[in-house]
């Protein structure tokens, strides 16, 4: 495809759409830099890492996703659904580990590109995403039930049942201001825009929360106290050395977090496209995703992904360009060289009053809701994936949710595959074949088959040879209903047709699909002639013969 892998930057610049609409970008690059201020901070210190290192990677990230991407108005970083794994990751294998994992990720997004994996991942079952989401937001919400009461305890383990356990001990040691700065956050961030669209909620809810903090002296743990100074500079690249038996312990976390990136990239994309009515280019993007993540590991960041909340705001906020992408990265860089000391001081039960407005916009309970009175098989998809994901871990909801979609699509499948015989003359019903053959001779047997022939459903061919009797010299299948089989379809079809044979019975296969025909090619059972274009044909060369 031409232009596969091009960036979009680079396309729109040639067709001077970016000159032309340079000034709209700009300031769509603000608002959405200082919307991300605060959730990158937020999403940094939720997984596990210090606040600078979610700065750092939306800036790094964030220029080289919008600089190199394949979307229009695609804008990158830090996000709620990678707390759950680099949280994981921090606590297993430390900050090094998740270093090592990020770049090992990134490494197999640009290759799934280079491979032309886009279009694949599109195809990942609704119920699955919905699922392995509704999970996150659970987890996310979990994972700030400390800061939000301000509970005093140690580090918060990273596994679900054993975090809850930990909060029931030490519920007595709440901390009521904390508590109240929480609730004023999801309050300010809910309802802010009823007031003032000048600045964007979450961004509001810190500047009323650390300034009542700071004036005040409330009682309450801010980022300075928890984590020291944010720095005021980007880091230089380090580089970190790496045995076999490190990348062979991280594969498998680097693997998650490639997934996941890729999958949450490209959705956030197609989001995009629905509101400009635009085409993102798939491969191209995730080529751009993994460069953008082996940067940031190389710049000590955390995974980043497309960011559909603040894609949606550079949108609604008129980006129709990279650039506004570009724009929101540089505004983080000037805050963080200029305002970093400021940052130190917001309040941690602020930034987990916005996770929470987070996790509850991730929940997408409703599509949760829709799905689970849905039919059967999606519902125990959904259910299976989404509790997996909240008990267990992300990597194995995603595979057994996929083993069990793959399973069950083709159990609905093999259902809907049918082989069942048409009456004929004989039974009174010629009025079926009138218009092509006048009537169905009573020494003709016909067989109508509808669905796909493959291994799931190709039992159904014993059925055949029970509809056969002596009067019957000729068999006939009809597959105009046939859109595709596979090679234990083939081998199925090739037993009947062979067994026929062998008791003296003419065979054809009659209405057969193109892309059918071909797999049939230079099958050993198939003879000259037994191929007919239509019914009437075959009747004629069975007649004939």
């Amino acid at each position: 495809m031409e232009g596969e892998f091009v960036p979009k930057l680079f396309t729109l610049w040639r067709a001077g759409i970016v000159r032309r609409r340079l000034r709209k970008d700009i300031l769509a690059g603000v608002i959405v830099g200082i919307v991300a201020l605060p959730l990158a901070i937020a999403f940094g210190i939720a997984s596990g890492v210090t606040p600078e290192k979610g700065l750092i990677t939306a800036v790094i990230a964030g220029f080289t996703i919008s600089a190199f991407g394949g979307s229009r108005v695609q804008i990158g970083g830090p996000t709620g659904a990678f707390i759950v794994i680099v949280y994981g990751i921090v606590q297993k294998h430390g900050v090094e580990g998740l270093t090592i994992a990020t770049f090992m990720a990134g490494a197999l997004i640009v290759l799934m590109g280079l491979l032309r994996f886009g279009q694949l991942l599109k195809y990942f079952p609704h119920t699955l995403v919905v699922g392995f989401t509704s999970g996150i937001a659970v987890i996310i919400f979990s994972s700030q039930v400390k800061d939000l009461l301000g509970l005093e305890m140690g580090a918060v383990p990273s596994d679900f049942l054993e975090k809850w356990t930990a909060y029931a001990g030490r519920f007595a040691t709440v901390n009521p201001w904390a508590l109240a700065i929480g609730i004023a956050t999801v309050l300010i961030v809910v309802f802010s825009t009823k007031v003032t669209r000048l600045l964007p909620g979450p961004m509001v809810a810190i500047l009323l929360t650390t300034a009542a903090v700071t004036l005040f002296q409330l009682p309450v743990t801010t980022i300075e106290q928890q984590f020291g100074a944010i720095p005021r500079a980007l880091p230089m690249p380090a580089f970190h050395a790496v045995s076999l038996g490190t990348l062979r312990e991280l594969i498998q976390p680097a693997l998650a977090i490639a997934l996941l990136g890729s999958i949450e990239s490209l959705l956030s994309a197609v989001v995009a496209d629905g509101m400009i009515g635009g085409r993102h280019r798939s491969n191209m993007e995730l080529v751009a995703q993994g460069g953008a993540n082996m940067l940031s590991a190389l710049f000590g960041g955390i995974p980043a992904t497309g960011a559909i909340a603040r894609t949606a705001t550079n949108v609604k906020n008129g980006g129709r360009t990279p650039v506004a992408g570009i724009v929101h990265a540089i505004t983080l860089l000037v805050i963080m060289l200029a305002a970093a000391p400021l940052a130190g001081k917001i309040p941690l039960a602020c930034l987990a009053g916005i996770l929470l407005v987070v996790a509850y916009n991730m929940s997408e309970w409703r599509s949760f809701l829709v799905a689970l009175k849905g039919n059967r098989y999606d519902a125990a998809v959904l259910l299976v994936t989404f509790l997996l994901t909240v008990v267990f871990d992300l990597v194995i909801a995603i595979e057994v949710g996929m083993v069990l979609a793959a399973f069950l699509f083709m159990k609905r499948m093999s259902d809907i595959t049918d082989m069942k015989p048409v009456l004929g003359a004989a039974n009174g019903e010629e009025h079926l074949f009138d218009e092509e053959v006048g009537a169905l001779p009573g020494h003709v047997l016909l067989f109508e088959i509808s669905g796909p022939l493959f291994f799931g459903a190709a039992q159904k061919f014993r059925d055949v040879l029970g509809e056969i009797n002596d009067r019957h010299r000729v068999v006939v299948l009809r597959m105009r209903q046939v859109p595709l089989v596979d090679a234990t379809g083939l081998h199925r079809l090739g037993g009947i047709v062979k067994h026929l044979q062998a008791h003296r019975r003419k065979v054809y296969l009659v209405d057969i699909d193109p892309r059918v025909r071909e797999e049939l090619t230079g099958q050993d059972w198939l003879r000259d002639g037994m191929i007919q274009p239509s019914l009437a044909e075959a009747i004629k060369m069975a007649d004939l013969s």
